[in-house]
């Protein structure tokens, strides 16, 4: 059938993405939490800094508000510790025997 709204014929994606680098083994890891709206990246985490940037104006209102969330903060800064040094713990058997 045709589309009743011609206005909201796009395709909208909305994709978040974890990524975990690794510098010196376990002595320096860096967390990114990524947020993307129709491949522009609209705002990020990034543990270095301990807090959301925005990329886009947008992206900006929306780190301000969860930047003023300590709970969400912690949460994310954490995931240093539970996300990277754990994948890279159980990995490093892997990769070490190839």
């Amino acid at each position: 059938p045709p589309d009743q709204c011609p206005a909201h014929s796009g395709v909208f994606q909305l994709m978040t993405k974890s990524e975990c680098h690794f510098i010196n083994g376990t002595e320096k890891m860096r967390y990114l939490y990524r947020y993307f709206y129709n491949r522009e990246q609209l705002l990020h985490f990034d543990s270095d800094l301990g807090h959301y940037v925005g990329d886009t104006p947008y992206g900006e209102k929306v780190a301000r508000f969860w930047n003023s969330q300590p709970a969400t903060l912690e949460y994310y800064r954490s995931q240093v510790d539970t996300v990277c040094r754990l994948n890279y713990e159980l990995s490093i058997p892997l990769l070490m025997e190839r």
